[in-house]
């Protein structure tokens, strides 16, 4: 008997390897893979405006990087205590503007400085609802917990999301040919928004992320984490206890995929080599002093090493001097 419903997930034509550099841009969703893929060894830049839920919020951010934009005391607002910017996640929010500032300026640099040597860029769309700012117009990453009557609530059309990523998308690879872009949806449901409402909201995603990848058919791929669990799983048990993030079992089968799909099978064995040292560092000991911990330490250094001799282009250094 048949108890799962297939789904085909057309072979890639190029594969992610470690020698390459990975852009991550998105939703909470992002941040799984992009844990898996350092954990892995993989060469990762992740939110550097933080999570991003809409299309609208996610492009711009992609665009600050192209533009490698400073940010000001302009961009800055304050509330609650604390200095925000509408196109950043609250994890940049300081009690200090000249910090906040600091930071966002880092990591919009560091993406900035890195786009020329990208290989990938992996995007994972939320939702397609937009709120936008009543006083100002102005399309908001984040409402940092400003009250609701400041913003207007809008349902993206699949018109609106493909054509402003499609000027976005043009740019992108007349700048940086060598960049190929992965879209996703996010399997996270948006259960504020209602069920019917979330459906809708990711049934434009789809259309337009779909549209995208036939209009940049060279560029633009598509890898469906959101069918993976909301069609294969189907399943409420593989979501967290709040019945809206997938749990560590669906994160874990999307990942099995991906892997299966969009990695080098020749980066596999590299892989895992180096998510055994990964283990090895958050091994928490009960007794650090003793000779047997010592000498765990040590096999672990000589094999990070070893492997970063072996593999020039994986970033190993920060395991090697935790183990020494």
């Amino acid at each position: 008997m048949q108890f799962l419903l297939p789904i085909t997930i057309p072979e890639s034509p190029v594969r992610l390897r470690h020698s390459d550099r990975i852009l991550l841009l998105g939703s909470c969703f992002t941040e799984h893979i992009s844990s898996r893929l350092s954990q892995t060894g993989f060469q990762v830049v992740s939110n550097p405006q933080g999570i991003l839920f809409n299309p609208i919020s996610t492009a711009q951010a992609l665009e600050n990087i192209l533009m490698s934009r400073q940010w000001t005391q302009d961009d800055l607002f304050s509330l609650n205590g604390l200095w925000n910017s509408w196109q950043h996640h609250s994890r940049f929010s300081n009690v200090s503007a000249e910090a906040a500032l600091s930071d966002m300026n880092a990591a919009t640099s560091t993406a900035s400085q890195q786009l020329p040597q990208t290989n990938w860029i992996i995007i994972t769309l939320g939702t397609a609802f937009q709120y936008v700012l009543q006083e100002r117009r102005l399309p908001v990453a984040n409402n940092h917990r400003a009250p609701g009557q400041w913003f207007e609530k809008q349902l993206l059309t699949p018109t609106e999301i493909t054509s402003q990523w499609s000027q976005l998308l043009t740019r992108l690879f007349a700048e940086q040919p060598q960049v190929k872009v992965i879209f996703t949806v996010s399997p996270v449901r948006h259960a504020r928004d209602g069920a019917i409402a979330n459906n809708r909201s990711k049934g434009r995603l789809l259309d337009a992320v779909h549209n995208l990848c036939e209009a940049f058919p060279e560029h633009a791929f598509y890898f469906p984490a959101y069918e993976l669990v909301v069609d294969v799983l189907r399943d409420y048990r593989f979501y967290d206890i709040d019945l809206i993030h997938p749990n560590h079992a669906a994160t874990s089968y999307v990942w099995e995929q991906f892997i299966k799909y969009w990695i080098d099978p020749a980066a596999i064995p590299i892989m895992e080599k180096v998510a055994e040292l990964n283990i090895a560092r958050n091994h928490k000991p009960r007794f650090p002093e003793t000779e047997a911990h010592q000498s765990f330490r040590k096999a672990s250094s000589e094999k990070a090493i070893y492997l970063q001799q072996q593999y020039p282009w994986l970033q190993l250094a920060e395991l090697i001097a935790f183990f020494k």
